[in-house]
């Protein structure tokens, strides 16, 4: 049993936990609605500063990792500082090696606003999913960094939900116990060139270096890359429901347009487009996706209740409604892009804070000396 009190009690201490925003219902901000985004981040920010106790939250965890450059300008005006992305997208402007592409935080750019970009390490993060020894961690960090000349910054993330490696509570059967405690302690003993940090202390100390684009991707899954979001919309029918998505969050903006030109006072009004938004939000939810066939229903559920409070906005509207309603926001069949990829232009963990549909992760950065010694 978890005694979430407790457990909320030492996520508010800042010098255990940087915690990173996410959104709220947990979506695929990629493939979802742009004019979705602000508020999937501005409800998971209100009810993190109620929680968590802090004002700010300097860095971004996209849900699932899908980035798209399009969300740097968003992510901006929300206070953001920093977002983390999968090594596979990361292609340099300015001249980089291997190692600086990889363990060296970026500065990416989109509709005039900039970005510091984290650099979650792939190879790293399955093997943390998979289960790994501190002894085997080492020396392969060492390995991969040991021509840096730069503190490299490592940056591991993955999936805590699924599989037992996290969610195991045996003994010496988990990375808390069996990784974690190890490293913790070696570095104590100074035996280790590991040093635990906040991503945003390493910002403050070392900055940002060179300039990259980041294509838009996911991060990596059992059964699929990640690039091309099957998991997500590998079927028909997971398409044709986000298609839905898209048809009826325009709609939900066209009226919510509307309402705000007729100023109507009437307080059920307020409450059918309330209700009508929340469910927009929530059948955008990843997992409704992610399982393939499976829970698509659950979206087309939510999806339902958004038609229906819609309908009811609309009657209640009655013959204002084709006043208010400008011609651009007449209703349009949209298309959604499903294969194509569009290239645009401490203690040591961070974890994040998500709804109860989202996947957990832990995320692990540690920079590493360049003197470091096997």
């Amino acid at each position: 049993m978890v005694d979430c009190g407790k457990l909320l009690w030492y996520l508010q201490n800042q010098n255990l936990f940087e915690v990173l925003g996410t959104g709220y219902y947990h979506p695929v901000l990629a493939l979802t609605p742009e004019a979705d985004w602000d508020e999937h981040i501005a409800r998971w920010q209100a009810i993190a500063r109620h929680l968590l106790w802090r004002p700010q939250f300097n860095g971004f965890w996209p849900p699932e990792m899908g980035f798209d450059m399009r969300m740097i300008p968003h992510l901006k005006r929300a206070g953001y500082r920093y977002v983390m992305v999968d090594c596979e997208y990361v292609d340099p402007v300015d001249t980089m090696s291997w190692q600086e592409i990889r363990y060296r935080p970026h500065i990416a750019e989109y509709g005039g606003e900039q970005m510091v970009i984290i650099v979650r390490d792939r190879e790293l993060s399955d093997a943390q999913l998979a289960g790994m020894d501190y002894g085997w961690f080492y020396h392969e960090i060492h390995e991969r960094t040991k021509w840096c000349d730069f503190p490299p910054l490592i940056t591991t993330a993955t999936d805590g939900d699924n599989g037992g490696w996290f969610r195991n509570v045996a003994e010496k059967s988990n990375f808390w116990t069996w990784f974690y405690h190890e490293a913790m302690e070696e570095i104590r003993a100074g035996h280790s060139s590991l040093r635990p940090t906040f991503i945003t202390e390493y910002l403050d100390r070392f900055g940002a270096h060179g300039r990259v684009t980041v294509r838009r991707g996911a991060w990596n899954t059992d059964d699929h890359h990640g690039w091309d979001f099957q998991q997500w919309q590998g079927s028909w029918v997971q398409r044709d429901t986000m298609v839905r998505v898209h048809d009826l969050s325009r709609e939900f903006h066209a009226m919510a347009e509307a309402v705000a030109r007729a100023g109507d006072p009437n307080p059920e009004l307020a409450r059918v487009m309330s209700e009508a938004h929340w469910h927009l939000l929530r059948a955008e939810t990843s997992c409704n996706f992610y399982w393939g066939e499976a829970w698509v229903h659950k979206s087309h559920a939510d999806l339902d209740s958004v038609a229906w409070h819609l309908g009811e906005a609309k009657a209640m509207l009655g013959d204002r409604l084709s006043v208010l309603l400008t011609p651009a926001e007449a209703p349009m069949v949209e298309t959604v892009e499903t294969v194509e990829t569009v290239e645009a232009t401490g203690t040591p963990e961070s974890v994040m804070l998500a709804d109860k549909d989202s996947t957990s992760t832990v995320s692990q950065a540690a920079p590493v000396p360049r003197d470091v010694v096997g």
